[in-house]
């Protein structure tokens, strides 16, 4: 077999591929091998008439088209292994000339990633955020826990801070339009809270159960939609509910109704253990991905185009699929943000490109480390996966062959952060 090897830049590679009849003839052995299992010629058992006799009894173009996807796989893997590349996604290959079962010549162009110069990651050493909870961490939960747990009587008098009112609500621009993302239905709004678009509370202080209001509103310039950003928005406001909230006091009796708890002490040392294990969930997840970007900007890789437009893409279905539990489509989350498809997908690039380098980063690390998922590990994460789920449908996804290898890689890149964790708390 030839190979020719031309580098069209550090991520893309072409090979100019020749096999001969000393190549080709075992592939076409091993393909009229598969055709041997059924083929029914007289005089012969299944599977035991030679070859030059199987040839001669089977279709000739089913032949031709087996032997051309075996041979092509079979050389392009050869060809790949011989000049050391590391090929990604789906190669671009033409056959250029092809004498039945004794020459084969095509060239093929695909996306390699070159050797990584990966930093000495056993010598990043970074300082990890101790984990406190303060008493107002504890009484925000307390609060959030009276307000739920607060008894809702409807009034009819006019609405004031404290109070919960139900309304319906629509925005429009300057121009008499409506504003995406700026109306709502039935939605209650706690007076005071301060959780709502900053002034609008202000407004429906004074209003009373079927009453209405229009008042306008300029939306901060660091607002989370960037299309409502210092924008003017006219609001009409129908309040359809406004109810009182008689919050239960914060006693030992409190205590026992929110759970198996004897007195507002206990509760509250519940609420902080909770508190700290989540923190320290966060505090965690943040170290690893620091420990990761510093490994990153230490290494040296080149990353082909593919691999990202691919993880922009995943990125994308992924937010498809939480708007879809948020009964948003895409189009309305896009007229939300005031930007294009492409443009969102624009936005994405930069988080892309870093998850990219992250996992290639973290693959190297697993090779040089032999960090390795074994068959007993990956049952025992699948059957806990399986535990938390009752609908059979959901658990037999988890035995897909993508869904099983989806969760072994997500169990290495568990394994090789922890040696990670481990290098830098030395």
């Amino acid at each position: 077999m030839q190979i020719t090897r031309t580098d069209i830049s550090p991520t893309r590679a072409a090979l100019k591929i020749n096999g001969n009849a000393t190549d080709l003839e075992p592939i076409k052995r091993h393909v009229l091998g598969h055709f041997a299992r059924e083929a029914k010629i007289p005089g012969f058992r299944a599977g035991k008439a030679p070859a030059a006799v199987i040839e001669k009894h089977i279709d000739q173009r089913a032949l031709l088209d087996e032997f051309m996807e075996h041979a092509l796989n079979e050389l392009y893997r050869r060809a790949v292994g011989s000049e050391k590349l590391h090929p990604v996604g789906q190669p671009n290959v033409q056959v250029k000339k092809f004498v039945p079962y004794t020459e084969l010549e095509f060239d093929v162009e695909m996306d390699i990633i070159r050797p990584i110069k990966l930093a000495d990651y056993t010598k990043i050493k970074l300082a990890k955020k101790p984990v406190s909870i303060i008493a107002k961490d504890v009484n925000e939960v307390l609060a959030s826990l009276q307000k739920r747990a607060a008894v809702r009587t409807a009034v009819d008098r006019p609405a004031k801070v404290g109070d919960e009112v139900t309304i319906d609500f629509a925005g429009k621009d300057s121009a008499g339009k409506p504003v995406a993302g700026a109306d709502g239905k039935n939605f209650p709004l706690l007076l005071g809270s301060n959780n709502f678009i900053p002034g609008f509370e202000n407004h429906l202080v004074g209003i009373k159960a079927g009453g209405s209001k229009e008042f306008s509103i300029k939306f901060p310039k660091d607002y989370a939609v960037a299309a409502l950003q210092n924008k003017s928005v006219t609001f009409k406001v129908d309040a359809q509910k406004v109810t009182k909230l008689e919050e239960p006091k914060l006693d030992d009796a409190f205590a026992t109704k929110a759970g198996p708890f004897k007195s507002i002490a206990e509760l509250k040392g519940d609420i902080k253990k909770q508190l700290a294990a989540e923190q320290q969930a966060n505090a965690n997840r943040d170290y690893e991905n620091q420990l990761v970007q510093a490994i990153v900007a230490k290494s040296s890789l080149e990353i082909p185009e593919s691999l990202v437009i691919d993880q922009i893409m995943r990125m994308e279905e992924e937010e498809k699929r939480n708007l879809i539990y948020r009964g948003q489509t895409w189009q309305e989350h896009l007229d939300q943000e005031g930007i294009t498809e492409q443009q969102h997908r624009d936005r994405n690039r930069t988080a892309a490109t870093e998850r990219v380098k992250g996992g290639l980063v973290l693959n190297e690390i697993a090779e040089r480390e032999d960090v390795q998922v074994t068959p007993e590990e990956l049952e025992v994460r699948i059957q806990l996966l399986k535990g938390q789920y009752q609908d059979p449908q959901m658990q037999a996804e988890l035995d897909k062959p993508e869904n099983r290898q989806d969760i072994a890689a997500r169990l290495l890149t568990e394994k090789v952060l922890q040696k990670l964790v481990g290098y830098s708390s030395k």
